[in-house]
């Protein structure tokens, strides 16, 4: 799939909204990727899933993990696609830290692939590499639907794979324009912090 045809999927379920939002990273943009909106179709989701495996198969991962809850459909899609097992990290109520539960496990040394549905700065998924590698995993790289940093973003010391490369301006809360403007903010995404 090229990224004309990614987006058109998007627009055809309605996922790409625009208005002021509060992004899971604490950012502000004019622009959100619902992904859930295109994901609760299932041929979408594996539509889309198996053209970034076609991507990720040359890692020859063994594994697919992804943060809960944004990530677990993409995780489970693509884990499909490549015939690995999917796993999933979510974050401790206490804490708020990103861990391996449900009894999942990893080897030492087991090639992992990340993913997650939208990476714009890649906090949650840099939280579960991170726990992958406390477990000793090895992971092979990352990946996401949609890449919002442009192709920029330069955070992971992996390869990353993205369906679509996308800039979407995003701006820390004190230099957003739309809350200079008095724009109300909505957090669309799953995580309740505001």
């Amino acid at each position: 799939m090229n990224n004309d045809e990614v987006m058109e999927v998007f627009e055809e379920t309605q996922a790409l909204l625009k208005g002021h939002f509060r992004l899971s990273s604490g950012r502000h943009s004019d622009r959100y990727l619902q992904c859930a909106l295109v994901l609760q179709y299932p041929w979408y989701a594996e539509k889309l899933c198996s053209a970034l495996a076609e991507m990720v198969k040359p890692l020859k991962p063994q594994a697919v993990v992804s943060p809960a809850l944004g990530g677990l459909i993409v995780g489970q899609e693509l884990a499909r696609a490549l015939k690995v097992r999917a796993i999933f990290t979510e974050r401790n109520k206490e804490n708020d830290a990103m861990e391996l539960r449900r009894g999942f496990s990893v080897e030492k040394g087991e090639k992992v692939f990340a993913v997650e549905d939208v990476i714009t700065t890649g906090g949650s998924v840099k939280e579960t590499i991170q726990v992958m590698r406390t477990l000793g995993a090895d992971v092979v790289g990352v990946g996401c639907l949609i890449d919002r940093s442009g192709g920029s973003n330069k955070v992971f010391d992996v390869p990353m794979k993205a369906l679509v490369a996308q800039k979407v301006e995003s701006w820390e809360e004190k230099d957003c324009p739309l809350c200079k403007q008095g724009s109300p903010v909505v957090k669309p995404g799953s995580r309740a912090k505001f």
